[in-house]
């Protein structure tokens, strides 16, 4: 007997482009909506680590091809906000449009951090290598005092 099977137009080798479906999501990742979100100014997010390393936390966030003077750190009310924001080159200094394709973004990055626990005093940060580094002690736990009271 014969099997029943779906008839299926690219079974020929020869009509196969394995490239057609990452082409084809290249176009939909870089299309105008998504790509605007970051060309509008809009805030996008950076990726951060934060380790504890018993009497600090160590926040690791990378931010590659920041300027150090474009990355802004503020403290406000037990909050951390790292700010980093990024031109292209190709908005201010190519006018003619030599550009055929651009995929590096550009635009405002902000995350905020609780920093309720951390002696913010003593924050220390460093930038290099496109990774900003805060190395953040934590608050000293104050035992409240005990002492004995004498009775009349």
């Amino acid at each position: 007997m014969f099997e029943l099977k779906p008839y299926r137009r690219h079974t020929d080798l020869s009509s196969y482009n394995p490239f057609r479906e990452m082409e084809e999501f290249e176009k939909r990742f870089f299309s105008e909506p998504f790509a605007s979100f970051f060309k509008n100014g809009d805030i996008a997010e950076f990726k951060t680590d934060i380790k504890d390393e018993g009497d600090f936390y160590v926040l690791e966030a990378d931010l590659p091809g920041f300027d150090k003077n474009d990355i802004h750190l503020d403290l406000s009310d037990n909050t951390l906000t790292i700010n980093a924001e990024r031109h292209s080159e190709h908005e201010e200094n190519d006018k003619k449009g030599k550009y055929v394709h651009v995929e590096r973004s550009y635009g405002k990055y902000s995350r905020q951090f609780d920093v309720s626990s951390i002696d913010t005093d003593k924050i220390k940060a460093k930038y290099e290598n496109g990774v900003l580094r805060l190395t953040m002690p934590k608050k000293q736990e104050t035992l409240p005092e005990s002492h004995r009271l004498e009775i009349e």
